[in-house]
């Protein structure tokens, strides 16, 4: 299939974020990186990941948290968000490796965040948007949320929904359900 002999990295990012307009000079920064390893000739998921970030610009609130289940104190044992990225591209050849998430928020805030922090970007140009893919493949007019398009798949959600590792994980078996009728693009 291709020269990663058909795996794919399915990441999503969980961030900073509040009920509002953020605090004066905070930012919305990557708190949470999930990322599962997917098998597309096989038609598996072969590992799951998870690295906490943490901020340099914001903290985790109480909204945050509510969302995440995520708290400050967790996050302040986090990586920096330079060793994160190193960290990915070294254990999930993530410059080489094609990758999916569900829509361009997580393609979007890798870019705005290691521009501003002159951080290498990590990932190669071989993204897919997977909502994309699964919105064109059900003819569906809007762009269902991960957890819609899990009932609408069929499929079970696993774990807890906006924590980083588990829709990564969630969003993984969207992707295979897709490869497996055919309607996923060839890396």
């Amino acid at each position: 299939m291709n020269s990663a002999g058909g795996l794919l990295n399915v990441v999503d990012v969980e961030a900073t974020c509040w009920d509002g307009t953020p605090p004066p000079g905070a930012v919305s920064e990557i708190i949470e990186i999930g990322l599962t390893v997917v098998d597309l000739d096989e038609g598996v998921r072969v590992a799951k990941h998870r690295i906490l970030v943490r901020p340099a610009r914001s903290t985790v609130g109480d909204f945050c948290t509510e969302l995440t289940g995520l708290t400050q104190d967790e996050v302040e044992r986090g990586l920096e968000f330079p060793e994160a990225c190193r960290e990915l591209a070294a254990l999930h050849h993530t410059g080489r490796r094609p990758w999916a998430s569900w829509g361009d928020y997580d393609r979007h805030q890798f870019t705005r965040q290691c521009a501003a922090t002159a951080t290498p970007y990590p990932f190669g140009h071989r993204h897919t948007n997977a909502k994309a893919v699964f919105t064109t493949a059900r003819g569906l007019r809007k762009r269902p949320g991960m957890a819609q398009a899990l009932l609408l798949a069929g499929l079970p959600l696993e774990g807890r929904h906006h924590r980083g590792e588990d829709d990564a994980w969630n969003i993984a078996a969207l992707v295979l359900d897709l490869a497996g009728s055919g309607s996923w693009p060839d890396a």
